[in-house]
């Protein structure tokens, strides 16, 4: 099986910056071995596979090990293809139906903004071996559907963080968020996010992290709207809304490669 490959770097303005996806249009569904050996080769934290389905596009996330329920950038990522590839009309809203039900994507200004579900957490008790696995105290612990989400003291300790990957590959979720309130005017909260047992050590910028993030930081700054910095070596930025049960997430995204994906 054959597609075109393009690979967009979201929450960026810029190539080689935020985080990168490759995203695969399909004419119809693809067997789960073959999108889970592409995304294997592609190596990325997420390759996207999508195909028409009735008025909108099937959409699947892999990472190179696994197949996930939500992902931010990926989604970002495969509304910009569709509209940059002429699949939509550039003020057509895309739609995707998804592992975590129907998600929305539309332009706004220079950028995307996507509606997703908000996943807020709740406090929980600090699972064995985290603070060991992070090398750092927490001041809050919360658990959402998906990851631990831990506060730390300052944004220069999320920057400094230099976790243990094996330990934390232990720890029973999907990933691990560490935030804290932001040291610059511009953002609100910076985060990072490491998801070793989903065979990524740590993504650049995770947008289904955010699902949490913004109701996590709303309720702490009584803010509906919040700007958002994710602290990886690539860096990205993030644009929060939160509507009740929703979440918009707005960022940009830049096309760096174009690839005729043969087997």
């Amino acid at each position: 099986m054959s597609c075109r490959m393009v690979q967009v770097d979201a929450f960026t303005d810029r190539p080689f910056a935020g985080n990168p996806a490759a995203v695969c249009i399909l004419a119809q569904p693809a067997p789960h071995p073959w999108m889970q050996a592409v995304a294997r080769e592609m190596n990325l934290s997420e390759t996207a596979f999508l195909h028409p389905e009735g008025q909108a596009y099937r959409l699947r996330w892999f990472t190179p090990t696994t197949e996930v329920e939500l992902c931010g950038h990926a989604t970002l990522a495969s509304a910009h293809v569709l509209w940059e590839d002429g699949h939509l009309p550039a003020d057509q809203t895309a739609r995707f139906h998804t592992l975590s039900g129907p998600l929305a994507a539309r332009r706004s200004g220079e950028g995307i903004e996507m509606d997703f579900p908000a996943l807020p957490p709740e406090p929980a008790a600090a699972p064995p071996g985290l603070a060991a696995a992070l090398g750092a105290n927490a001041v809050a612990i919360a658990r959402s559907r998906f990851d631990y989400l831990i506060e730390l003291e300052s944004a220069a300790q999320i920057r400094n963080l230099q976790p243990d990957f094996s330990r934390l590959r232990n720890i029973p979720a999907r990933g691990i968020i560490v935030t804290a309130r932001a040291d610059t005017p511009e953002y609100d909260f910076i985060s990072r996010f490491f998801a070793p047992a989903a065979g990524v050590d740590e993504d650049p910028v995770t947008g289904s992290a955010h699902c949490s993030l913004g109701p996590y930081w709303s309720a702490r700054l009584g803010k509906t709207e919040l700007a958002a910095y994710q602290a990886s070596a690539r860096g990205g930025s993030l644009r929060l809304t939160l509507h009740h049960q929703r979440i918009a997430l707005w960022g940009k995204a830049v096309t760096v490669l174009h690839a005729q994906l043969l087997a």
